[in-house]
């Protein structure tokens, strides 16, 4: 299967997500808790794709999810990123999405739309 990064500034956010993949078969490289450590780890491990929280606390200049994806996006253009946002957030998911996220999940996030939305992602594995 795929390599994934998991961003959430909440630990529980990323434990949960990181089992719901594995159970889909898919490898965790790597955790991050703000969008400044989302980059530097999306460098490092180069994944598949990453879920990335849209609210976090800001840090380096990099003031949340959104500011994130094109932080990775400008790294890395063909990045695919799925937002993971709450409900009421429609403004902020449309601005990620124009920052090249590829797609976003509501919480509470349930693993059959979660493999939903990575069936979506193309990715490539040649």
């Amino acid at each position: 299967m795929a390599t994934a990064l998991v961003v959430d500034d909440a630990k529980v956010m990323r434990i949960n997500v990181k089992n719901m993949l594995e159970k889909l078969g898919h490898e965790v490289l790597g955790e991050a808790a703000n969008g400044y450590l989302a980059i530097e780890a999306y460098k490092e491990h180069l994944p598949d794709f990453v879920t990335m929280d849209i609210t976090m606390p800001s840090d380096r200049n990099i003031a949340d999810g959104i500011d994130a994806v094109k932080g990775i996006i400008d790294f890395h253009p063909a990045a695919k990123i799925i937002m993971v946002t709450s409900h009421g957030e429609q403004d902020k998911v449309i601005k990620a999405i124009q920052a090249g996220a590829s797609n976003y999940l509501l919480k509470p996030i349930h693993l059959e739309k979660l493999e939903e939305v990575i069936s979506k992602l193309n990715l490539d594995k040649s």
